[in-house]
């Protein structure tokens, strides 16, 4: 829109929003009344072209009162650096040549609706109003000056004053620059397309600031944000960012009112207290709330615990900190990045009474700085007040630091001039001063130039905007830091341009502390434990234990480890079960073994015994044939404790299937032919002297070897039914602690089938027991019936003790070694029974009596004397002749 477009008032009520109807009140007013009610109160630049300016020159007045007291830092010294950048301007002979520039600066008073009724004097010029029914007393027309034509704004400071205006100025085309607003919401090119500002918006600082909390390992923190736009859109952007984000929870957002009632700042605390872990507060807030939030912290004895992170309002100032600085310790605050200019420095340090008249609330401010009272016309001074003389001087008679916005006015002024210097470049080439396509200057064509600047401004950085107006974020980063240093205060820890560099290891606690506090929900879990998260808090969870056989799959989820492995010790993943087999040096194994080997010795001795001395009369008495095969199956069931600790394998399994069973099936079926033998020739010789059937050697060897082909038939039908193999129980020694979980390598051979395979052993054993019960009426002079009848008794009290001892360890996790070990040692019992009541009696006599194994002659009837006087021949011959004649017979 130029100069030349009419805009009715009808038409602003539809496109603008309510605070405009200060415009159309302005607008419904005679020209000349409007023309009186905004030019007060403003400073006057004369020039080529004319810049409008805004500043909080005072604060906001009590209510009933525009405006207050003056600001001297946020009001004069950022007017005094727009005056300073002119001068800087239209000295400089390279940018805009021959071109003044002016200025109509404004007092904002810190209200949005005065500074909305002061900045209608900036479109004054843009309106055409129709005086044509005005008059004079005299009846002429009125002269009305043409107001002057402000081409573009530098303001406003605060963003609720700066939105307000925006309104306005987008309404006629002015294109606006701020030094100090920095809300979000400001960067919206639909809604503020003619603003633009020289500092980053808040969401580049609650970026930068949720970035220091990322850096500092916080995941949960609560927000503390002052009512109004500067507070409540600051957390709005970090909450936003920090959801889009992820990895960090909003535990409370708080909102401290415009005007807190008694008591307020406590509640606050008691709130945040709510969630205690939440330590670190991000805090948008104005000087005052921030000073009467440490108070409050103070009072309830937290000092340390809450870990503030501060916005801009927060900066490096003291005066939010002053008499809290133990609850402020460890604060970190953010600023954008700024520097001193010198040369604002000189220029206003020089600034006095006499060569600063052009400021019309200079006056005012040397009042307030020196605490003086300047004479006035009509105005006495009270006798408390000093007089001020006019001599004093800033820095030397009162303190002074430049305020830490100084730069971005320049900066702000400078861009400004850049853009119509460049724009002069462009539409008036070569011509002096300003041409007629610049008078009017079209705002929109303006705005193209602004966002198109960049330059290095007043500190040395570059000076630029994006697409929505929004200069790029730089920002110092700063603790306050108060134990373990020499200069107490705030410390420069780090920067964020577009990306955080922060220097944790300059960074201190409460105390001195250098270590980061934690400002968690949860802390991380243990190894082995997954999270369980708190349904609508992403950042809370419990932990839970994988438990059992499972092992951290990720990080929410535990899976069972495949049935061969186990979790490893911190359970994030799975390792192979340890496979185990009975080793030689086991207890367990050193027992049965020296016993197999003290029974294989034996054995072996007796063997050879009877073959050194085969026809001696002891030898042939015992049934030589049956012998050698009862003692074959003595010596293999000794061999199977072997078999049984060696390391499972095909091999080994198919010879433990086969000898398991076989040696006793061997003895057990000699000694079953041996009593059933004797049982029916003393039966036979009850009847009659005819002696029964089958009791030759050779008989009974054939009848031996048909009772032990009946277990080598089935085990052969065994290995055919289930070829015999190895593998690995994992079930067996599976305990709910995964640690003792063992593998355990054995042959194919359940419980079952291990009973299956003895069971016809122990048919032959019972038969053979019943036989020698019923052969216990046999006389003590007949060949090895009550011998052979001990050593069955015996066996059985054996295995009657092997079966609970067996089948009672199932459930012991040393279930294979006692098994093995009780099986192993039952075995070699029965056989060391069988050979030490059979055998060693008669190796004894063999070796150490050999006088005892000889043939004894029989006594003829004949030869005898009949005479009754000779006595009868003694028992032990009769009892020799009994035991020799039997055996012959065989």
């Amino acid at each position: 829109m130029t100069s030349q477009g009419r805009v009715s008032p009808w038409q602003l009520l539809g496109t603008a929003s309510l605070p405009l109807l200060w415009l159309l009140l302005l607008l419904l007013l005679p020209p000349s009344l409007a023309h009186q009610r905004t030019v007060s109160h403003s400073i006057k630049i004369e020039g080529d072209i004319t810049l409008g300016g805004l500043f909080p020159v005072h604060s906001k007045g009590p209510a009933g009162v525009t405006c207050g007291e003056i600001k001297k830092e946020k009001g004069i010294h950022r007017l005094e650096a727009m005056l300073y950048a002119l001068d800087q301007i239209n000295s400089d002979p390279d940018l805009l040549p021959n071109i003044t520039l002016g200025a109509r600066i404004l007092d904002t008073c810190s209200r949005d609706t005065y500074a909305l009724e002061q900045s209608l004097q900036f479109v004054q010029a843009l309106i055409q109003r129709d005086s044509s029914d005005v008059r004079c007393s005299n009846g002429e027309a009125p002269i009305i000056p043409k107001p002057e034509q402000v081409v573009g704004v530098i303001g406003a400071s605060g963003s609720s004053v700066s939105i307000m205006v925006a309104n306005v100025l987008r309404l006629f085309d002015i294109p606006q620059i701020s030094y100090a607003s920095t809300a979000p919401e400001l960067s919206d090119s639909n809604r503020y397309n003619f603003f633009s500002r020289v500092v980053p918006p808040d969401s580049m600082q609650a970026q930068a600031m949720l970035d220091i909390v990322k850096a500092m390992g916080w995941n949960y923190v609560s927000t503390i944000a002052s009512e109004g736009n500067y507070g409540e859109s600051g957390v709005d952007a970090f909450m936003q960012i920090s959801r889009e984000a992820g990895g960090v929870c909003i535990a409370q957002s708080i909102r401290i009112p415009r005007e807190p009632r008694e008591g307020e700042f406590d509640k606050v605390i008691k709130r945040l207290m709510e969630t205690s872990n939440a330590r670190g507060v991000i805090i948008f807030a104005n000087e005052d709330d921030i000073k009467r939030v440490l108070e409050a912290a103070k009072k309830a004895n937290l000092t340390g615990h809450f870990l503030f992170v501060g916005s801009d309002s927060w900066g490096s100032k003291i005066s939010p900190i002053l008499n809290q600085e133990d609850v402020a310790e460890g604060a970190v605050t953010i600023l954008p990045k700024r520097a001193s200019i010198d040369g604002f420095d000189d220029y206003f340090m020089t600034r006095s009474l006499e060569n600063n008249r052009r400021n019309i609330w200079f006056a005012e401010f040397w009042e307030e700085d020196f605490r003086c009272k300047l004479t006035r016309s009509g105005r006495k001074l009270d006798s408390a007040q000093r007089k001020c003389t006019g001599e004093e001087r800033i820095s030397r008679d009162s303190p002074y630091e430049q305020e830490g916005k100084v730069q971005f006015v320049i900066d702000a002024v400078y861009a400004m001039a850049h853009a119509l210097h460049n724009m002069h470049l462009d539409l008036c080439p070569g011509a002096p001063g300003v041409c007629d396509k610049m008078d009017p200057v079209e705002g929109a064509m303006l705005l193209s130039y602004i966002r198109a600047v960049n330059f290095n401004g007043s500190a040395g950085t570059a000076v630029m905007f994006n697409e929505n107006g929004d200069a790029p974020g730089r920002y110092d980063i700063f603790q306050y830091q108060l134990s373990n240093t020499t200069t107490p205060g705030y410390h420069v820890i780090g920067q964020w341009t577009n990306h955080l560099r922060l220097n944790l290891e300059e960074m201190q606690w409460s105390g001195g502390d250098r270590q980061v506090p934690d400002s968690v929900c949860s802390f991380p879990c243990e190894p082995g434990e997954r999270k369980r998260m708190v349904k609508g808090v992403p950042c809370c969870w419990h932990c839970e234990l994988c438990d059992g056989y499972q092992f951290l799959a990720d990080e929410f989820n535990c899976d069972t480890c495949p049935f061969d492995m186990r979790p490893n010790l911190n359970r994030s993943g799975c390792r192979a079960t340890p496979i185990i087999k009975l080793e030689w040096s086991s207890p367990w194994a050193i027992i049965p073994v020296f016993l197999a080997v003290l029974g294989i010795l034996a054995t072996t001795g007796v063997i050879a015994t009877f073959v050194r001395f085969n026809d001696t009369p002891i030898v042939r008495a015992s049934g030589r044939e049956l012998s050698y095969v009862l003692l074959t199956g003595i010596f293999l069931i000794y061999l199977i404790t072997f078999l049984m600790i060696a390391e499972p394998g095909a091999a080994v399994c198919a010879i433990r299937r086969l000898l398991l069973g076989l040696g006793m099936s061997i003895s057990y079926s000699a000694m079953l032919t041996k009593t059933n033998r004797i049982y029916r020739i003393f039966e036979q010789g009850k009847k009659s002297v005819t002696p029964p059937k089958f009791i030759s050697p050779t008989s009974q060897l054939i009848i031996t070897f048909i009772l032990i082909s009946v277990q080598v038939f089935a085990v052969f039908i065994w290995f055919g039914v289930m070829p015999p193999h190895s593998y690995v129980d994992y079930e067996e020694l599976r305990p709910p602690n995964p640690e003792q979980a063992r593998g355990i390598l054995k042959c194919d051979m359940s419980d079952l089938s291990l009973i299956c395979c003895l069971s016809y052993s122990m048919v032959l054993m019972v038969t053979c027991t019943v036989y020698a019960i019923k052969s216990r009426g046999v006389p003590e002079t007949f060949n090895e019936a009550k011998p052979i009848g001990f050593t069955m008794y015996t066996t059985c009290i054996i295995w009657l003790a092997f079966v609970p001892i067996f089948f009672g360890t199932a459930q012991s996790a040393q279930k294979m070694f006692i098994q093995t070990t009780t099986l192993t040692v039952s075995m070699s019992l029965s056989a060391t029974v069988s050979l030490g009541m059979l055998y060693i009696p008669k190796v004894y006599v063999i070796i150490f009596h050999p006088e005892q194994n000889v043939q004894k002659r029989k006594r003829s009837v004949k030869s005898s004397t009949p005479a009754p006087s000779t006595p009868a021949p003694p028992a032990s011959d009769k009892q020799n002749g009994a035991k020799i004649q039997p055996d012959r017979s065989q």
